[in-house]
């Protein structure tokens, strides 16, 4: 006999959490759980503001329709929303016993707090690897502050993510700052132009390394090798099922670029999925999940070592 329940939850965020010139006051999404007989699976459904296209009313909405016909045994498609289908996906291989239990704990960095407390973390790494937003203020201060992280920590490996923010000359500008054996320890920056075409000028002209990430998820990008790009960065909540994420990671791998999962901040519960998910799909490259700390609290699964508290089911909201 088949089971289903939908809550919605909200998760209060620390101060200071800006996406996109918006700031993010708490995280709200939606939590499925399948039931067939003593089985179950999880999932979560969490439209990202400003990077979804689809809101979290939309995707109540397609989940609740996906349910319904799942409860009454019919055929069900996948969802066209990614959050939805990569949620929903997730319970359905948790349920199946298709998504490993073995998960990749450890991440890169992320930058953000006190930087005296940064620096000492990584320099207890052995091979320490952090990633920090660029992009949000001016270029020449962003390469400064690289410059002087590079500076501080010598075998530091730094992701850097812009979100399309720069020009080619404000990327110039941020690129003037640093010196050419700083530039070759920057592992990649996502996406530092405004178009595709300006990011692999600018790795060609600066011998800095890119990924693509909003790229992926055009409908017209076609995905190929080109000089200068070395990654890509997938978010399976803004990409879609777990189907749709294994076929760009083997058309990557064909090419022979890396892949990174990474988060579009999700609560501990997708976090632990995707740490699952880069262990099973990603096992040679580093997943950049560490977000969990702008969170003040955990949801249904702690992350190990992990001090937040874990949310109150009573806060929830049943959905269905």
């Amino acid at each position: 006999m088949r089971q289903a329940k939908l809550w919605r939850y909200a998760i209060p965020m620390e101060s200071g959490v800006v996406l996109r010139d918006r700031r993010l006051t708490q995280r709200q999404g939606l939590l499925v759980m399948l039931q067939q007989q003593d089985r179950q699976g999880w999932g979560e459904i969490a439209p990202l503001p400003g990077f979804s296209h689809e809101t979290l009313a939309q995707a109540q909405q397609a989940c609740v329709a996906w349910l319904t016909q799942w409860l009454a045994a019919r055929p069900v498609a996948e969802s066209r929303l990614p959050s939805v289908a990569f949620g929903l996906s997730c319970a359905s291989a948790e349920l199946a016993g298709e998504l490993p239990l073995a998960g990749t704990w450890r991440s890169a960095q992320l930058c953000h707090g006190d930087p005296d407390a940064l620096l000492l973390q990584l320099e207890e790494q052995e091979t320490p690897c952090a990633k920090m937003k660029v992009g949000l203020y001016e270029a020449v201060r962003d390469g400064l502050q690289v410059s002087l992280l590079l500076e501080a920590l010598p075998a530091l490996q730094l992701r850097l993510d812009a979100n399309r923010s720069w020009t080619l000359e404000k990327a110039r500008q941020f690129a003037r700052c640093l010196t050419p054996s700083q530039r070759a320890r920057i592992a990649f920056i996502e996406e530092p132009c405004r178009t595709p075409a300006e990011s692999l000028a600018f790795a060609a002209e600066w011998g800095i390394a890119i990924a693509w990430d909003e790229s992926l998820r055009e409908p017209v990008f076609q995905l190929q090798a080109a000089p200068g790009l070395t990654a890509l960065v997938i978010k399976p909540t803004l990409t879609g099922s777990l189907a749709r994420i294994q076929q760009q990671i083997h058309e990557a791998q064909r090419l022979g670029l890396q892949v990174i999962i990474s988060s579009a901040l999700e609560s501990s519960l997708g976090l632990t999925q995707l740490a699952r998910l880069a262990h099973w799909l990603t096992p040679q490259s580093l997943p950049g999940l560490d977000t969990l700390t702008l969170m003040r609290q955990q949801l249904v699964r702690c992350w190990p070592g992990c001090m937040l508290p874990l949310q109150d089911r009573e806060t929830w909201t049943r959905i269905y």
